[in-house]
């Protein structure tokens, strides 16, 4: 299965902030859509993610500095991304080995979404049930 497909299934809506926003709007937004990570775009150029890991963070450290820190100074910039064209499969094991939970989706150059460790988990999980579905007819004899 490839991202594009999941993508196509779940909806290519990505919930973004501006980097000049406080971490406290990032948290607010977060709470009200009930998600786990903010794309954080300047003008039309994705510069970073902000997720609940960041945030809680800084809020261990110095709690007061929710209100005043800005996304910009919290967010992680060096950006892993997907590509609509990966296997769910790599994508996997690159989210898996690098321990991040959640990877925008660039398509020249342009956002096209978001994909996060559960979705790659439901698809991985959905092509292992279709193909014992599949080998178990195979057993049993049974053309479709």
């Amino acid at each position: 299965m490839k991202i594009r497909q999941i993508l196509d299934k779940k909806g290519r809506g990505v919930v973004t902030i501006s980097p000049g926003a406080t971490v406290m709007d990032a948290l607010q937004l977060l709470v009200a859509n009930g998600i786990g990570s903010l794309v954080v775009l300047q003008g039309e150029e994705v510069v970073g993610i902000l997720t609940e890991r960041d945030i809680l963070r800084l809020a261990s450290r110095d709690p007061g500095k929710l209100r005043s820190e800005s996304v910009e100074s919290q967010m992680t910039q060096d950006l892993m991304v997907s590509l609509p064209s990966h296997d769910v499969q790599y994508v996997m094991e690159i989210m898996t080995r690098n321990r991040v939970r959640h990877l925008p989706v660039m398509d020249e150059g342009t956002l096209a979404g978001i994909i996060s460790i559960g979705d790659v988990v439901n698809a991985v999980r959905q092509e292992v049930e279709a193909e014992n579905h599949r080998l178990r007819d195979y057993v049993q004899g049974v053309v479709r």
